[in-house]
């Protein structure tokens, strides 16, 4: 029997899920859109100085489209060029303003080999930048580490700040729902930390692929992992064997 006495205060369960009117937190996290242009777009420069592709520019659109009757309080992005241009439609339907966080910009790579890039026309840029980020892919899923690229910045280092800079975001919108725009090797980074994997780069993340997670206070729950739904429905992706 209950010692209870009408009108006593029964402690408040906390909620297993986080739901956003309980105070959680509920992340929309996105890789930038594409960003190897073709020559006829390709600008002097490494992968930093390149804009979204037309392709690119085609999935930024899409992920707006996607978002476009879910509530957000607020879009953070990397502070690189392709994530600002992937979140912008988003932005402009939300009428919101874009805020971009160093903590959230990619991995610090060291060289890989002989900087070329700057040299040579157009259509040889474009076919470097190419090779180069197929080169970097290959590394990322072949070993899962950066080890392999010295100077590369440190997976503590990287883990620690991509960490820092989503809590201070889950912190300042309890209730809310935000989106987050970054980059492949930074979204694995904090997510192989979350789910407890050795790995920096554990999984394959698509351009403008959502990932959600909800956080409250010290916990977080990853809901749904590299989701481009958005992308198949404007014919934007075939899948292949």
């Amino acid at each position: 029997m209950s010692d209870a006495t009408p009108g006593d205060e029964q402690p408040q369960q906390p909620d297993p899920f986080m739901s956003l009117k309980h105070g959680g937190v509920e992340i929309y996290i996105v890789r930038h859109a594409d960003a190897l242009p073709d020559a006829n777009e390709v600008v002097n420069g490494g992968y930093d100085e390149q804009a979204l592709s037309a392709l690119g520019r085609q999935q930024a659109e899409a992920l707006a489209n996607r978002l476009r009757d879910i509530s957000l309080a607020a879009i953070y992005t990397s502070p690189l060029g392709r994530a600002i241009q992937t979140a912008k439609p988003t932005a402009a339907t939300h009428q919101i303003e874009i805020q971009p966080v160093e903590g959230l910009r990619e991995i610090a790579l060291g060289p890989l080999g002989p900087d070329t890039i700057t040299v040579g026309t157009p259509e040889e840029t474009s076919t470097i930048l190419r090779a180069r980020l197929r080169e970097i892919a290959t590394i990322a899923v072949s070993t899962g580490s950066w080890d392999s690229i010295p100077g590369s910045e440190p997976s503590a280092h990287l883990r620690a700040r991509l960490t820092a800079a989503m809590d201070h975001i889950i912190a300042a919108h309890a209730g809310q729902r935000v989106m987050i725009v970054s980059h492949a090797g930074a979204i694995n980074a904090y997510l192989a930390a979350l789910l407890g994997i050795s790995h920096d780069y554990f999984f394959p993340t698509a351009n403008t692929s959502v990932s959600v997670m909800r956080a409250y206070d010290t916990r977080r729950m990853l809901f749904s992992l590299n989701d481009i739904s958005h992308l198949l429905q404007a014919g934007l992706f075939t899948p292949s064997e």
